[in-house]
């Protein structure tokens, strides 16, 4: 994986990821390692794992079981786990939408620091990159290298059709098709829905 990875926060998700593997748990590897994973950048260096909630608690008794220290923090959609200092979060409600199984289908099998695991496609990073932006946290700069790394391997016409109802998506959308990264296609039909 390129870009100066974390060498500590990589053993951590190898250790997480063979771990769930190990207790049959579906998951797939998400956030920036998974931008990493499919060959981008990202400005964030967190580890996330998507997992459904019916097996969090399941997930967190295996990761337990091999010595990680596990935490349920007030928010409701993760959880965290800690191998030593480096912080794990299994998320099971991204952007207000619960894991299930098809966004687990969503996925690419990839070699992740030489383990197999799923990642969530390009296309669902942009989507939930988009859908995290609101009135108190817009950073579109955590978008643009994921956008601009991405941009061949992602469905633009879902990405636009999954976030119309954000004005954020909309805004950061628009950048795009600016900045000359990727164009604003407008639908060929103009008669409507």
């Amino acid at each position: 994986m390129p870009h100066h990875v974390d060498a500590g926060l990589a053993t951590a998700l190898k250790r997480v990821a063979a771990t769930l593997k190990a207790a049959d748990i579906p998951f797939a590897l998400g956030g920036s390692f998974a931008v990493y994973a499919h060959g981008g950048h990202s400005s964030d260096h967190d580890v996330d794992f998507l997992l459904r909630e019916q097996d969090k608690d399941a997930a967190l008794k295996a990761l337990a079981d091999v010595g990680f220290r596990t935490e349920q923090p007030p928010e409701d959609w993760l959880a965290k786990v800690y191998d030593e200092d480096r912080m794990v979060d299994l998320i099971y409600r991204p952007i207000e939408t619960p894991v299930t199984d098809e966004t687990l289908r969503d996925t690419e099998i990839i070699a992740v620091e030489a383990i197999s695991m799923p990642v969530i496609s390009a296309t669902r990073l942009m989507v939930h990159k988009l859908l995290s932006y609101s009135q108190h946290h817009c950073d579109f700069a955590t978008g643009f290298p994921v956008a601009r790394s991405l941009r061949e391997q992602i469905d633009w016409a879902r990405v636009r059709r999954e976030t119309a109802d954000s004005p954020y998506a909309e805004a950061f959308l628009m950048l795009l098709d600016r900045l000359d990264v990727v164009p604003l296609t407008e639908p060929t039909d103009e008669g409507g829905e």
